[in-house]
């Protein structure tokens, strides 16, 4: 399996994308196509014993930068993110896979692989931990504003995730609202509520913010404006509690010795927790396999999110989704 990944995308970039590649690399067992600036690249991955490992280099000598919009994506053909998207269309790379702008991410996308016949706007899904397991949510920051035949879409593309890569036979499906009860929410999700309720997904239903980290649902769909509200408050809680676990246990010398004894069940919490974990999010609804993650993002979570591309592929996921759409 051949996976491109843009080496120019990350803020810190390359470093902790050509780290995470090598990493990717060696666990995994894939060949990882490093797309971006040749020099650049060649320097970082000095850095690492790459013996045995297939970690080619695609030379594109242009950026997108995290405040550059689609303009530059239309204007720069060399950009890394476009020639790692081309790698993918002409099947070169099984899949694609940048922590670069996620605006100009999608429009790379969109523009060079297209959309699966039948989807109206591809979604940005994640998986999100829960009290139960995980679960699949989407969308996360692609479409702030949507109508109700896209939920219907993202449903259906959800749920063949959560069947494809997460293994879930029968993927409990909910849309996400302000209150349990079908007539909740405004006319959009009502209108969705309608589409689901007479299709062959196993839809559940609504679900409120708070159902969602209980585990209430399999895939929980959204339009782009609250899922990413959604994940972005749920990242900085996180954070913000095990700070404050941190910071009581300190004021607390009792509590310091207790914590040492603790401490493998709290770093497991924080394991659980931590976004790196996840890799990124994958662009569902193009004709390609498109992972986006975090600008911020670490070698661990290039490696995870290139590992997401993996199990894309490996679960069929475009397929998938053609056989869904024609299903329901």
């Amino acid at each position: 399996m051949k996976i491109a990944l843009d080496a120019m995308g990350s803020d810190a970039r390359p470093v902790p994308d050509v780290d995470g590649a090598v990493q990717a690399a060696r666990e995994f067992g894939i060949t990882v196509i490093l797309v971006g600036d040749q020099d650049k690249i060649k320097t970082e991955l000095a850095k690492y014993d790459t013996k045995g490992l297939d970690l080619p280099i695609v030379h594109a000598p242009g950026e997108i930068s995290m405040t550059e919009h689609v303009e530059a994506v239309k204007a720069k053909k060399d950009a890394s993110m476009n020639v790692g998207v081309r790698l993918v269309k002409q099947k070169e790379a099984d899949a694609f896979v940048t922590a670069g702008n996620s605006g100009a991410a999608m429009a790379a996308a969109l523009f060079g692989l297209g959309r699966i016949r039948g989807i109206e706007r591809p979604a940005l899904g994640s998986v999100y931990p829960t009290a139960k397991g995980r679960c699949f949510l989407l969308d996360i920051g692609v479409n702030t504003e949507v109508k109700a035949e896209y939920l219907y879409q993202f449903a259906i593309m959800g749920s063949c995730y959560a069947q494809r890569v997460m293994g879930i036979a029968s993927p409990r499906v909910a849309l996400l609202s302000v209150g349990e009860e079908e007539g909740k929410g405004p006319i959009t999700v009502r209108d969705a509520y309608a589409l689901l309720k007479n299709s062959k997904l196993n839809f559940i239903g609504n679900v409120e913010g708070k159902d969602v980290p209980h585990g209430e649902a399999d895939v929980v769909v959204s339009d782009g404006y609250a899922g990413n509200i959604v994940i972005k408050l749920s990242e900085g809680l996180a954070e913000t509690l095990v700070g404050f676990i941190k910071a009581e246990i300190k004021k607390r010398p009792v509590a310091i010795a207790g914590a040492m004894l603790a401490k493998p069940a709290f770093d497991a919490l924080k394991t659980k927790l931590d976004y790196a974990e996840f890799g990124g999010g994958i662009l569902l609804g193009v004709d390609g396999v498109a992972i986006i993650g975090h600008g911020r993002s670490n070698a661990k979570a290039i490696k995870n999110a290139i590992r997401v591309g993996k199990q894309a592929v490996e679960g069929n996921m475009l397929d998938a989704i053609r056989t869904g759409l024609s299903a329901s």
